[in-house]
């Protein structure tokens, strides 16, 4: 589609919002941006924008006119697509894109797309770190933090973009068709958003729905969800497994990462030479090695790349140590699977402080998987309640009720002993007490460097 002289409607102010409408304007489009939240002003939109930039922009209520003469709709990730306003466009067959559809139109160069429940942002980011130590124009966007539509322009035939794509973006794509893709595991989240799994499922499965078979799909071959994609898709599908031998694929043979592809199995490296904590790490470096190799990363580089890699900020990120407690903050731990991943990366007594907002989620697996490591858990959010009693139905009683984080981390201090960890994994979404688990993870970390030495 030719976006010059189109009348496009962004929906939705926040970073991807603007990311979007700063492009459409580049591309010579007619841009309205449209925020539903009636507590902003044009005048907080219009500061995020640049001044030279000529845009339309409401909030609280679209006026009728605006609506009626947009000729494309941009959404923003936040906004869900099953509402009457949304359905209300495709009714009259308007388009209705993600900004990640628009980015990805805009772009050139390879792609590499990587989605799934848990694993996204530390698979994204050692990805990235691969491609920019083996090639000059690599750009890491998405999920991540860093909206598509703000390097879009800035990409070049010779360019890689590396991609974390939640499932919010991919109800929203079209065309978009990653060179190599990745689908890591895929568990209960967002159900309040997608409903069922199923649904969710099939929107995961989404990112690889226009991939030929000259493309290639890496899939967790230890996840029911993924291995059965693989036997659907297009693309060429390729592996990676914690628990067995492939054939074709990555796998962990002992303590080391093997490569098979053909050949004989190559010994990749040993998990005792990466950074990262837990077996979910060692699956999050088989797929990065998985998704690199298939973009032609030779494997001394990619090994060079994984050795020197640290963990991603706000998932299992080592704070500090405190009277002889180590703090880690794994505030991206948003979902009781993700939590799971915390707390078996654990190796010693834990106070783990859990809670937020509901999603709708169920909690047993997460305490049963508390096992010997978690000595207490503090509970704070609209959820504490309802993790509180699913806690006590399955035996665990050292709870305590936090109405704060600061009272939370108090609290930690006072029951952790030398030895002990305290673990920031709160299976729950920030909102509500936050705007977003980064700025969750920055308070926990200032609340320990408060606490005395």
């Amino acid at each position: 589609m030719d976006l010059k002289q189109k009348n496009v409607l962004v929906i939705g102010s926040g970073i991807s919002g603007v990311g979007a409408a700063r492009l459409l304007s580049k591309a010579g489009s007619h841009v309205v941006l449209f925020d539903g939240n009636d507590r902003l002003t044009v005048e907080d939109i219009r500061e995020k924008l640049p001044k030279e930039m000529e845009v339309e922009i409401y909030t609280g209520l679209l006026p009728e006119e605006a609506e009626n003469k947009a000729q494309l709709v941009i959404v923003s990730p936040g906004v869900p697509t099953d509402t009457a306003f949304i359905q209300a466009f495709r009714s009259r067959n308007i388009p209705v894109w993600g900004e990640i559809e628009l980015a990805y139109r805009q772009a050139k160069g390879k792609l590499i797309a990587i989605t799934g429940t848990n694993g996204k942002t530390t698979t994204t980011a050692l990805t990235g770190q691969i491609m920019r130590d083996y090639t000059d124009s690599v750009f890491v966007v998405g999920n991540i933090g860093n909206p598509y539509t703000l390097e879009a322009d800035q990409t070049t035939e010779k360019s890689v973009t590396v991609a974390e794509i939640s499932s919010f973006q991919l109800e929203t794509v079209h065309t978009f068709r990653p060179d190599v893709s990745a689908i890591l595991n895929i568990t209960p989240d967002h159900l309040n958003r997608h409903h069922t799994m199923e649904n969710y499922a099939a929107i995961k499965e989404s990112i690889a729905r226009n991939q030929d078979e000259n493309s290639r799909c890496v899939l967790n071959y230890e996840d029911a969800y993924t291995r059965a994609i693989g036997e659907r898709v297009r693309a060429q599908p390729f592996y990676f497994s914690s628990q067995r031998k492939l054939e074709k694929g990555i796998y962990l043979d002992g303590d080391a990462i093997c490569l098979a592809d053909g050949g004989e199995p190559v010994r990749v490296l040993t998990v005792h030479e990466m950074k990262l904590l837990g077996i979910h790490n060692v699956e999050n470096v088989m797929a990065a090695i998985a998704l690199t190799y298939s973009m032609g990363v030779p494997l001394e580089q990619i090994r060079k790349s994984v050795k020197d890699f640290r963990a991603v900020e706000h998932r299992i990120e080592y704070v500090a140590t405190k009277k002889g407690v180590e703090y880690y903050n794994d505030s991206k731990g948003t979902n009781p699977d993700a939590a799971i991943r915390g707390i078996r990366a654990m190796n010693r007594p834990t106070v783990l402080i859990g809670g937020g907002y509901d999603k709708g989620s169920e909690y047993d697996e997460w305490i049963e998987a508390f096992g010997s490591k978690v000595k207490w858990l503090v509970l704070l959010g609209q959820t504490k309640e309802k993790i509180a009693e699913c806690a006590v139905k399955h035996g665990f009683t050292n709870i305590t009720m936090a109405d704060s984080l600061e009272e939370a981390v108090a609290v930690c201090a006072g029951k952790a002993q030398e030895g002990d960890a305290v673990l920031l994994s709160p299976a729950c979404a920030s909102w509500g007490m936050f705007p977003n688990y980064e700025i969750r993870g920055n308070i926990f970390k200032e609340l320990v460097y408060d606490l005395e030495d």
